[in-house]
């Protein structure tokens, strides 16, 4: 799961990963007895140092080769304490097409989707780098 952190110019928060360099929005995985919006809480805050709250889910993503589905929801700073972590080494915010410069189309899409207001929640695939289909 993962969290789009949108400020009030619209625009959303990318980490730098620490392991890779690459840009993505923070998140992880559930631990085995904890729920979503918890798990994505302390994921966000365990990445930024920021506390959120989760406004919508914005997207369903699966990478089709390693089996893995990932829910993204849009989120807004509650307390604004950012900082860098074991997990991430920067922090830019970007609007919706500086995202697609930054990152992977697999997680600039994910940014994208998450800054558009709609009614449905959007399910795409990719696998790990591109979207398919």
């Amino acid at each position: 799961m993962a969290g789009v952190i949108v400020d009030d110019q619209g625009r959303a928060l990318l980490i730098q990963r620490r392991d890779n360099g690459h840009w993505e929005v923070p998140g992880g995985v559930l631990e085995r007895n904890e729920d979503i919006i918890s798990g994505l809480r302390r994921e966000v805050q365990e990445e930024t140092g920021l506390e959120v709250t989760p406004i919508a889910l914005t997207g369903v993503y699966k990478n089709m080769p390693r089996g893995i589905v990932a829910l993204v929801f849009r989120c807004k700073v509650e307390s604004d304490s950012l900082r860098e972590s074991d997990e991430s080494s920067g922090f830019r915010w970007v609007t919706a097409d500086e995202v697609a410069e930054l990152a992977h189309e697999a997680f600039a899409i994910r940014v994208q989707d998450a800054l558009v207001t709609q009614s449905t929640v959007l399910i795409r695939a990719h696998d790990g780098t591109r979207l398919l289909g």
